[in-house]
């Protein structure tokens, strides 16, 4: 669905120091405030998409998530490493082009990226269940208290959530001392194939007294050796006496 929204054109960009996008300036400056406003860059939306994509089977409403982002291209690069993005009005799950998404956080206790948020987590949740054997049901409340702690602490910290962040912290929940099959399967992939030594020590071993002493008389008698092999026969000494003439 096509977001109506007229005052909400263009935005400025930069990196932060965290390697996430922070907007700098906006052109809706009454409903929007940029003091820690982060927006989720193309990369970033694609690993997100691609963990909601595990959801479809489990009820993902595609609707729900085109209404909790706006959309935005690279218009131009700026001075100081800012970029200038230009609004678009694309489904961001169907864009064939890289997009920037800024979520829907005019209203953020009821606006539509809370909808999104709490449409994500249920389903997360629900997915859960379904892949973990549980003594008892995992619930939304028991994750969204995990989530909040979380949240807390950065905060405490001094730390900014990024929306990137707060997003995957949902869509890759597990909870503590539980694992999904699928997550174990990646990492192992991850080593592409290849066999884990890290366990060998392969420091330096010393060897003992008694042990580096044998080892110096066999390569004294070794050096010993060659050298005899290089000196010249020598006949001489051992020529038999002259015979005195008569």
């Amino acid at each position: 669905m096509e977001k109506m929204e007229t005052r909400l054109d263009w935005c400025i960009v930069r990196l932060g120091e965290d390697k996430n996008w922070w907007v700098n300036e906006i052109s809706d400056n009454v409903n929007w405030d940029v003091d820690g406003l982060g927006i989720i860059d193309p990369r970033q939306f694609f690993h997100m998409n691609e963990l909601l994509d595990s959801m479809t089977e489990y009820g993902l409403a595609s609707e729900i998530v085109d209404e909790a982002f706006f959309t935005f291209e690279i218009a131009e690069e700026l001075e100081g490493g800012r970029i200038r993005l230009s609004r678009v009005r694309d489904s961001l799950l169907k864009a064939e082009d890289m997009l920037f998404a800024l979520p829907d956080v005019m209203d953020e206790d009821k606006g539509p990226y809370a909808d999104f948020l709490t449409h994500v987590s249920i389903l997360r949740v629900k997915m859960l269940n379904d892949l973990i054997d549980f003594t008892e049901p995992f619930t939304l409340d028991e994750m969204e208290e995990v989530l909040a702690e979380r949240h807390n602490n950065d905060y405490l910290e001094g730390r900014r959530t990024h929306f990137c962040v707060e997003v995957e912290s949902i869509l890759e929940f597990v909870p503590e001392g539980f694992a999904l099959d699928h997550d174990i399967k990646d990492e192992d992939e991850e080593g592409n194939g290849e066999e884990d030594y890290s366990d060998l020590d392969t420091s330096t071993v010393e060897p003992s007294g008694k042990e580096e002493e044998k080892m110096l008389r066999t390569e004294d008698l070794k050096w010993e050796e060659e050298e005899r092999e290089k000196e010249p026969t020598r006949y001489e000494d051992s020529a038999p006496d002259e015979v005195p003439s008569k």
